[in-house]
């Protein structure tokens, strides 16, 4: 091999480190990690939490104002309790709700938040009391495209008449 060759492949492995570098610098500067230090924790208990999981974002009317920070199981109520990292400058009603949506029909979700209308704002530390969980999706298409119940049964059986003078006489 020679000197050219040499040099061609250095070229190349450096060319390789540098681009590692920026997809590395790019994909931190976009997923905000070590942004907004000094943010404050709330926590939320769900019944699902879905797909749901740590690094999610939390938002308030659409803007990205946290993450979720962790996500582990209570063992006595057998809730989902999600930590919520949330902006030092964003102060949340204590009446405020959190709702974990769907991102799209392809999946992803994310904790979204409507504040209330609550003079008083929950404390660092503190936990959003009104939640909803996750909905299954496919558990809902599932249910309507198969019924349950014995549908031979209901099928056998008319519909009693809501009204007995629309019934025809048995004989005339």
């Amino acid at each position: 091999m020679g000197l050219r060759e040499q040099w061609a492949e250095t070229l190349m492995g450096l060319l390789v480190l540098v681009l590692a570098a920026g997809f590395l610098v790019y994909s931190l500067s976009v997923g905000d990690v070590g942004a907004k230090a000094g943010g404050y924790e709330l926590t939320a208990k769900f019944g699902q939490v879905g797909s749901l999981a740590p690094g999610a974002s939390v938002s308030v009317a659409g803007v990205k104002v946290g993450t979720v920070s962790q996500i582990t199981l209570d063992p006595k109520s057998y809730l989902a309790v999600a930590k919520l990292s949330l902006d030092p400058t964003v102060k949340l009603p204590s009446d405020s709700t959190a709702k974990i949506t769907s991102d799209s029909l392809l999946g992803g979700v994310h904790v979204a938040i409507a504040p209330g209308g609550a003079t008083d704002d929950i404390k660092p530390g503190g936990e959003i009391e009104n939640t909803q969980g996750a909905v299954d999706l496919f558990g809902l298409i599932g249910s309507v495209m198969r019924p349950q119940g014995d549908a031979s049964a209901a099928a056998a059986t008319p519909p009693p008449s809501a009204n007995p003078a629309a019934t025809a006489p048995e004989s005339y």
